[in-house]
C-alpha cells in the first residue's frame, strides 16, 4: 500500500493534486503527462492510481474541491437567520473571493473541462447546477418577498453574476490594484443594485 504522507506529513493525494494543479496551469492539461505529475509529486504511478483512477479524475478533483467548499459556504449563507439582502450579498461576495483564492483551479477547469469523460462532465454539470439553483433560490426568495425586483428573471440574474465570476481568471491579478475582497464587494453590490425594486 502506498505511503499516505511524505516526510513533512503532507498526504499523498494533496501532493498529487498540488503537482497536477501547478502543471496543468503551467503547460495545460492535455500537454501534461501522468509521469510528469508523479515525478513532481515525488510518488509512483501506483500511488497515483491508488488515489485517482486517471488523469481525468485529477482534473475533476481540481475543480470539485473548490465547488465543495463553495457549496458548503453557500448553504451556510442560505440557512443563516438574516435578512435576504444580507444573505444574498454574502453569498455573492463569497463566490468571488473563493474563486480568486483558487484562481488556478478555476481557470484550469474552465480551460480543460472538455477533456473530462462524458460521465465526469455530467457529474460536474450536476454539481454546478445544484450550486446555481441554491443561489437562484435566494434571488427568488427576495423577489417573492418584494425585497428584490421581479423585472429581471432570477435565472438571468444568476447568469449575470456567474458570468462575471467565471471570467475572473481572464483579468484578475493578485498584484493588481484591487484585492479579492474589494472585487467581491463591487460585484456583490452590482448584483444587489440590479435587483433593487
Amino acid at each position: 500500500m502506498p505511503r499516505t504522507t511524505d516526510g513533512d506529513g503532507t498526504p499523498v493525494p494533496q501532493r498529487l493534486l498540488a503537482a497536477a494543479t501547478r502543471l496543468f496551469a503551467e503547460q495545460g492539461y492535455d500537454r501534461t503527462s501522468v509521469q510528469e505529475i508523479v515525478e513532481a509529486a515525488g510518488v509512483t504511478k501506483g500511488a497515483l492510481y491508488h488515489y485517482f483512477g486517471s488523469k481525468d479524475d485529477l482534473l475533476h478533483e481540481v475543480y470539485a474541491r473548490v465547488l465543495r467548499v463553495q457549496q458548503e459556504r453557500l448553504d451556510a449563507f442560505a440557512n443563516a437567520d438574516e435578512p435576504i439582502e444580507k444573505r444574498l450579498r454574502g453569498a455573492a461576495a463569497d463566490v468571488v473571493v473563493t474563486t480568486i483564492d483558487n484562481l488556478d483551479d478555476a481557470s484550469i477547469f474552465f480551460r480543460s473541462m472538455h477533456h473530462l469523460s462524458p460521465e465526469k462532465n455530467k457529474q460536474v454539470r450536476a454539481e454546478r447546477r445544484r450550486y446555481h439553483e441554491r443561489f437562484r433560490a435566494l434571488v427568488e426568495e427576495g423577489q417573492r418577498a418584494g425585497v428584490f425586483s421581479t423585472a429581471t428573471p432570477a435565472d438571468l440574474v444568476v447568469d449575470y453574476h456567474f458570468g462575471s465570476v467565471h471570467h475572473l481568471s481572464t483579468w484578475y491579478r493578485p498584484d493588481g490594484p484591487m484585492g479579492a475582497q474589494e472585487v467581491a464587494d463591487h460585484l456583490a453590490d452590482l448584483l444587489l443594485r440590479a435587483l433593487r425594486p
